[in-house]
C-alpha cells in the first residue's frame, strides 16, 4: 500500500469523537488553536504518517521538521514491518503456545494450552504445583484478556476450572513468573518486563531500542493498561530517561514505591542480551522482533515475542528531550 493510500485508509477508519477529544487535550497543552491543530495534524499526517495518537504521544506540535522526520509514526512502523516480517511466518510468535514450544530454551516455566483437547489430569496437575497462574488468550496484544487466577479459582475442581477457562477466553495457562527482587521494588504489583528489539538488518544485526515496562498499581506493565515505559540504554542496562505513560505524565520516582526509575540499574543486562541476539536467529525471516523479557532471580526469560511491535513506546516525547526520534538509530540498520 502507498503512503497516500495508506493515509486515505485511515482517514475512512478515524474515530472522529476521540480526534476531537484528542484536539482538545492538545488545545491546553500547546496553546494552539483547534483550527491550527488541525491544519499541523494534516501536514504531519500526509508527510510523516502520522496518526492524531502518533501527534499526541510525540508532541509534534513543538517539534520543527527536521526533528519530525525523525519519528517512528504508525505509517512508518508499519513500513518496517512489512519489509522486515514475512507475515507467513508470524504464527510462531502470534499463537502464545507455539512461542513458548518454538522458544522453550529460554522458558522454563510449566504451560499448558486450553483448548477442546485439554486433559483435566494436566490441569490439575498444573494447579497443584501452584497457588497462583496467569491465562492469557492465545493471541491479542495489550494485555487484552490475561488473568490471574489463584486456588480459589479452581477449589471446584478441574473440570469446573478447565469450564471457567474456556468461557473467559483463555488459549494458554502460564505459572507466574517472579521478577528479581531488584524489578520488584519499582512496582511489585506486575512483571515489569524489558522491550528488547532485535533488528536483523542488511546494514547490521543487533538491539535497535530498549525500554524497561513499568506497572503503576495494575498486574499488567503495560503502558495500555495504565503503565509507563523507560528507555534504556543498550551498552549498560541502566535506565537514561524518566518514566512515561500514554497520557504524557513523568516520573522521576515511581509513584507507588518511590524507587528512582532514572539510573535504575537492569540486573543480568548482558545476558538478556544475548539471550535475544540468539533467539532472533531462531527464524530468521522474521527480521524485526520486539521480545518482552522478564528478568528473574536466576536471569531472564522471554514472556513473549511480537511480530508487529508497537511504536508506541519508542515515540515517548519524555524519552527525547531534544526533539531527535528514534528513527535514526532504525537507519543504521536498515534503509527507510
Amino acid at each position: 500500500m502507498s503512503r497516500m493510500a495508506y493515509f486515505w485508509d485511515r482517514v475512512k477508519k478515524v474515530d472522529k469523537k476521540a480526534l476531537w477529544e484528542t484536539m482538545g487535550v492538545l488545545k491546553k497543552r500547546s496553546g494552539k488553536s483547534r483550527i491550527w491543530l488541525a491544519r499541523d495534524m494534516l501536514k504531519c499526517a500526509t508527510r510523516y504518517n502520522a496518526g492524531y495518537v502518533d501527534y499526541k504521544i510525540a508532541q509534534m506540535y513543538r517539534l520543527n521538521e527536521a526533528q519530525r522526520k525523525t519519528v517512528i509514526t504508525r505509517g512508518i512502523s508499519n513500513e518496517i514491518v512489512r519489509k522486515m516480517n514475512p507475515k507467513e511466518y508470524w504464527h510462531f510468535f502470534d499463537d502464545k503456545t507455539e512461542f513458548n514450544r518454538t522458544f522453550a530454551r529460554w522458558i522454563p516455566r510449566k504451560w499448558l494450552r486450553i483448548d477442546g483437547a485439554t486433559e483435566t489430569e494436566a490441569l490439575f496437575e498444573l494447579c497443584r504445583r501452584n497457588s497462583q497462574l496467569i491465562g492469557k488468550p492465545l493471541e491479542g496484544s495489550s494485555g487484552v484478556g490475561i488473568q490471574k487466577y489463584t486456588e480459589a479459582d479452581w477449589k471446584d475442581g478441574p473440570e469446573a476450572f478447565l469450564s471457567r477457562l474456556k468461557a473467559d477466553g483463555i488459549g494458554i495457562l502460564e505459572e507466574v513468573v517472579v521478577q528479581h527482587p531488584a524489578l520488584a521494588s519499582l512496582c511489585p504489583t506486575s512483571v515489569n518486563t524489558c522491550r528488547i528489539a532485535t533488528l536483523l538488518g542488511e546494514k547490521q544485526q543487533g538491539i535497535v531500542y530498549a525500554f524497561l515496562r513499568i506497572g503503576n498499581g495494575k498486574v499488567m506493565d503495560n503502558v495500555d493498561c495504565g503503565g509507563m515505559a523507560a528507555r534504556i540504554d543498550v551498552a549498560t542496562g541502566r535506565i537514561q530517561t524518566v518514566g512515561a505513560d500514554k497520557q504524557g505524565n513523568t516520573f522521576l520516582k515511581h509513584p507507588m514505591t518511590q524507587t528512582t526509575i532514572v539510573g535504575f540499574q537492569i540486573p543480568f543486562w548482558e545476558e538478556a542480551k544475548r539471550m535475544c541476539m540468539e533467539a532472533s536467529q531462531v527464524i530468521s525471516q522474521m527480521g524485526f522482533i520486539a521480545w518482552d523479557v522478564a528478568i528473574t532471580a536466576d536471569g531472564p526469560t522471554f514472556i513473549e515475542g511480537n511480530s508487529f511491535p508497537s511504536h508506541a513506546i519508542p515515540q515517548f516525547a519524555a524519552h527525547y528531550p531534544d526533539g531527535i526520534g528514534i528513527l535514526p538509530e532504525f537507519e543504521k540498520f536498515i534503509d527507510l
